[in-house]
């Protein structure tokens, strides 16, 4: 097994155990299949990450837990996120205990709600379900994917805990200010999924491109070395071994201000996935 690659731990504080922290690159398997984890994620695991997320609805957690224990890695070197999916917000313990099982775990570091749906008004009392999995020591940290500030504010405002992470759609194409001012002045860390926009076209973006020839590397490396540079933690996924290692070499070189003020000209509030307002209903 590769070293670890040089990635900043991201610290945790609330509804985590203390002294916690999170590697800012990790990998992800959404969209992957189950019988195809065992190589994905064997070859990030060779490149170097030590951080895989995973979720109860991308059928995979018991590939990824089959990587894991052929690995024979302890048990501290690899962070692993997992997610409860909105429609098991009112038995979250059931679905809790089927992810680890599947996972072939004792403790989970990160347990994330995959979805607010806020047209079901279940995610405070699945987020109130999530604190009591992280009181009892069998979760590290505790967290949300895809919620708006008005969803954050009022778990806030129900059980005066904040998520320790918010995990959101978020690239040069969608930056998502208001929502990291928020996460910025309540201690809540900001992780990126689809942080490349490939199905917006991003990778094309003659800005994009500029600054990948000016620094020789690739448009992915830029967009995800912009995402560090931002502090953000940030997920890469693909299933082929050289992209794999190929998003994961961003330490060689960094954004000055004139390439990160280009990219911050880029915004347009595109997603390339469903708005959390909406989805669920």
């Amino acid at each position: 097994m590769s070293a670890k690659l040089p990635v900043r731990m991201v610290p945790l504080g609330h509804a985590s155990t203390p002294g916690l922290a999170i590697p800012q690159l990790g990998f992800g398997v959404w969209e992957v299949p189950d019988d195809q984890v065992d190589a994905a994620f064997g070859a990030a695991l060779e490149t170097g990450y030590r951080h895989i997320d995973t979720a109860e609805m991308y059928r995979n957690e018991s590939g990824v837990g089959r990587v894991l224990t052929r690995a024979g890695l302890a048990r501290d070197d690899v962070f692993i996120t997992t997610k409860v999916w909105y429609t098991h917000l009112d038995r979250v313990l059931p679905a809790f205990d089927a992810s680890l099982a599947r996972l072939g775990l004792d403790v989970l570091d990160l347990y994330l709600i995959h979805w607010p749906a806020p047209s079901r008004d279940e995610y405070v009392g699945g987020w109130e379900q999530l604190l009591e999995l992280q009181r009892s020591g069998r979760v590290r940290s505790v967290g949300v994917c895809n919620f708006h500030v008005p969803h954050l504010q009022r778990l806030l405002d129900a059980t005066g805990v904040a998520p320790s992470v918010n995990q959101v759609e978020l690239s040069p194409y969608l930056q998502q200010r208001e929502l990291r001012a928020f996460h910025a002045e309540h201690g809540i860390v900001t992780e990126a999924w689809s942080p490349l926009a490939a199905r917006a076209g991003l990778l094309q973006d003659p800005e994009i491109n500029r600054v990948a020839d000016k620094h020789t590397v690739t448009p992915a490396q830029v967009a995800l070395r912009w995402q560090l540079q931002l502090g953000h933690v940030v997920l890469t996924r693909s299933v082929r071994p050289a992209r794999i290692a190929q998003n994961a070499d961003l330490f060689g070189f960094d954004l000055d201000e004139e390439d990160l003020a280009a990219i911050a000209a880029l915004d347009r509030g595109q997603r390339t996935g469903p708005n959390p307002d909406e989805f669920g209903a």
